[in-house]
């Protein structure tokens, strides 16, 4: 899990230096194949520095890494052995992302390269083959992450966002690259729909859960809220929130998380369009696009979990696992931005203090989250000081307590779980279940067979039940 961790963090150091080699921000491709500033869009004011972030780009791109690797939002993904599904798809996304950034840079170089005959034909066409092989991995990472995990659906738009962001050419050419990337888009609901009929669409697209579309979309508003705390504030953190289904927009979280993200989003169009415009004495600042990209990467990457397809569990931290790269992107552009307003001479000064700051600030976060993950005992007994209501927390706590021997402790716990009179779920049966084998472990008979006579009576047809009373 740390592996796969520390190397899509390498790739988001490679995805922001690539991003600011872009066209965009004013590069060109020479005819020797090295870029060069050439747009003079971006000249602040006289003689100044053209780009501003030509002072240290590898220094955002590392700040941008960092923050990404040591961010206490990012333990339950890297942590939580199972959920290395998670961290996989961002790591095949990611590449996917870089190789297809690679291919169309290098394809720019392809076309600098002067009409001869010859060797430096012969050195042209070994160009045009790396740059469609890098096309390749790009098509091949983006089809093992779309069979990795369903966040994926939303890599195509995600490249198709950047084409037009950050990359140019001609339109027709541009649409021809992004078209095999958006089929692979097909891969999931062909993969999740084969075999199922038209009635059967509808809970093909659940997760477990008879919650309304619109109810579990009610709810997101205010979740989505939850997770932008976390990336700022990431105080709190649970593994198992006790979070309140909504199922009324005029509820009063649910409409002012509302106004909330349609806030952002003018926020974002805002930012977009002071990229693409110039002012009197105002002119275009390249982090305002970067800042407009981040938001929406954040926002797009988030559409699957938190939109209208229900899942049982409505939050979960590690689903902010690939989000959370766009939050960054935001952090290190404004970071950037606000530094170079307040003063020329100390903008950088300013700006990697700030980040150095959050950098400390998130690693001794992260490093307390660590601890809490340190074993079973420590993380649910954190998961029921903060969520009592929820049975899982007291079954989790007890299977812990029990797998080390502390039978009493264990027998407390499953009580405790059973008296907050949850409805069936597989938390209650999993209760009483586990209540009759720490009895049996006592020399109880009687009381283990009572337990799993109650986890029959609720579901008769519950095998488990069955085999642990014969």
């Amino acid at each position: 899990n740390l592996s796969i961790h520390i190397l899509s963090a390498l790739l988001i150091y490679w995805f922001v230096m690539l991003t600011l080699r872009t066209p965009y921000f004013g590069w060109r491709i020479s005819d020797c194949g090295r870029s060069k500033i050439s747009n003079p869009e971006f000249r602040i004011r006289g003689d100044s520095p053209t780009h501003p972030f030509t002072d240290s780009p590898s220094l955002i791109a590392f700040f941008s890494a960092l923050i990404f690797v040591i961010h206490p939002v990012q333990t339950q993904a890297v942590t939580y052995i199972w959920q290395r599904v998670t961290s996989l798809t961002t790591f095949f996304y990611l590449l996917s992302i870089v190789m297809y950034i690679k291919f169309r840079m290098q394809l720019s170089a392809v076309s600098f390269q002067p009409s001869v005959i010859g060797r430096q034909v012969f050195q042209s066409l070994k160009l045009n083959a790396k740059s469609y092989s890098l096309y390749a991995a790009s098509l091949l990472s983006a089809i093992l992450a779309m069979f990795t995990k369903e966040i994926s659906f939303t890599l195509p738009l995600i490249i198709t966002l950047y084409e037009f962001m950050f990359l140019e050419g001609k339109i027709k050419k541009r649409i021809s690259y992004l078209i095999p990337l958006l089929l692979t888009m097909l891969i999931i609901p062909l993969t999740r729909l084969t075999g199922a009929s038209f009635g059967d669409i509808n809970e093909a697209t659940k997760e477990l859960t008879t919650m309304s579309r619109w109810h579990y979309l009610f709810t997101q508003f205010s979740v989505i809220t939850t997770y932008i705390r976390l990336l700022f504030f990431p105080i709190n953190q649970n593994l198992d929130y006790d979070y309140p289904v909504y199922s009324s927009f005029s509820n009063p979280d649910v409409f002012l998380s509302f106004l909330f993200l349609v806030s952002i989003f003018f926020i974002t169009i805002y930012f977009f369009y002071k990229s693409i415009h110039r002012f009197t004495n105002a002119p275009i600042h390249p982090s305002f696009r970067l800042i407009s990209f981040g938001i929406l990467w954040f926002f797009i990457t988030l559409a699957v979990e938190s939109s209208v397809i229900p899942i049982l569990d409505v939050i979960f931290e590690h689903r902010l696992y690939l989000p959370v790269i766009g939050a960054i992107i935001m952090i290190t552009s404004t970071a950037t931005y606000i530094s170079q307003s307040i003063s020329s001479h100390t903008s950088s000064i300013t700006k990697y203090l700030f980040l150095s700051g959050i950098v400390v600030i998130f690693s001794m976060a992260t490093y307390q989250r660590n601890i809490v993950w340190l074993d079973e005992i420590s993380l649910w007994k954190d998961v029921v000081k903060k969520s009592p209501n929820k049975p899982k927390g007291y079954v989790q706590l007890g299977l812990g307590y029990y797998s080390k021997g502390f039978i009493e402790e264990a027998i407390i716990n499953y009580h405790s779980a059973i008296n907050l009179k949850p409805e069936l779920t597989s938390d209650l049966l999993g209760a009483y279940i586990n209540l009759g084998n720490a009895y049996l472990d006592k020399g109880l008979t009687a009381e283990a067979e009572a337990s799993y006579l109650k986890a029959i009576e609720l579901n008769p047809y519950y095998a488990p039940a069955y085999n642990h009373r014969g």
